[in-house]
């Protein structure tokens, strides 16, 4: 080993052990009940910074994440049994594709602003919650909603937070009052349970998105397109279970370049826009979503 490679090395372990001080200093402010400043916090040494964004990407995107969103169709299924039969020369796969533009879209404008307040106001995720409850009307998506948002909250709090609330992973005084924000806002889920008609947090899930996301290190693009890529990939294997198409062709719609472009595009559409603009914009897929529940019978809950 030469000198030189030697003290690079040494550098190396010393950046790495003021970033842990740094690091245990800042947790135990937040023990005590202080708020850490900027100056609580060093940037984590150069050669690990990759990792952090690409670990929590892949975990996120995981299709073994139990959030239970396969379970849902997102109103495929009714949109199959209220568009038959189809109209001469519409294959299923054609139809298909129409309903997966309408579901990304409708996402996006409903979700998307959610998703991203809670990013940047890690603070108002409460309020954020209380709002996308009032303005989701459609009882079976809201359900929906608060079903996969409770599930991540278990899969924060059983698998990430030992990792992403207390070890070398927390970066910064955003993301330390985010891991305040969540455990809080988990209490008072908590202390509802029991209560139905509480007029505490739901626990939907795209405010609980975007903050987790921002604990565990993404940035606002990333958070924004695997939300996207993960709902596309629901509805994608609804649509292999239901018997619309073979599960190489929904790879293929996966890997497309107009799906990317579509995710793309509408993120972008949604990037600036508030919460209080964020809305349906295709009514119909509220209609197929609510009369899932009226279909003879169902292989899906929603």
């Amino acid at each position: 080993m030469t000198v030189k490679t030697h003290v690079s090395d040494l550098e190396k372990e010393i950046s790495d052990l003021e970033y842990r001080l740094q690091n245990a200093k800042t947790r135990l402010a937040l023990a005590s009940g202080q708020e850490p400043t900027e100056d609580t916090y060093l940037p984590l040494p150069q050669d690990t910074v990759p990792l952090v964004p690409t670990h929590a990407l892949l975990l996120l995107s995981d299709s073994a994440l139990p959030l239970g969103s396969f379970a849902y169709s997102s109103g495929l299924e009714s949109y199959l049994a209220h568009n038959k039969p189809l109209p001469p020369r519409v294959s299923p796969v054609a139809s298909f594709h129409r309903f997966l533009k309408l579901s990304i879209a409708s996402m996006a404008s409903t979700s998307i602003p959610y998703v991203l307040a809670a990013y940047r106001y890690p603070d108002d995720l409460e309020t954020l919650d209380n709002d996308m409850d009032a303005s989701t009307p459609c009882v079976v998506a809201q359900r929906a909603s608060i079903a996969q948002g409770r599930a991540l909250i278990g899969v924060w709090e059983r698998a990430f937070r030992g990792t992403y609330a207390s070890g070398p992973f927390l970066t910064g005084p955003v993301a330390a009052r985010a891991v305040k924000a969540i455990e809080a806002f988990s209490d008072e889920l908590k202390s509802g349970v029991d209560d139905p008609d509480s007029l505490g947090p739901k626990g939907h899930f795209a405010p609980l998105w975007g903050i987790v996301c921002l604990v565990m290190g993404m940035d606002a693009r990333q958070t924004a397109y695997v939300f996207m890529l993960n709902h596309a990939k629901a509805v994608l294997s609804a649509a292999v279970r239901a018997s619309v198409m073979g599960p190489y062709q929904a790879q293929a719609v996966l890997a497309s370049q107009g799906l990317q472009d579509l995710i793309t595009a509408r993120i972008d559409r949604e990037w600036d826009t508030p919460v209080e603009d964020a809305g349906q914009i295709v009514p119909p897929l509220d209609l197929w979503v609510g009369r899932h529940e009226l279909l003879y019978s169902r292989i899906f809950n929603s």
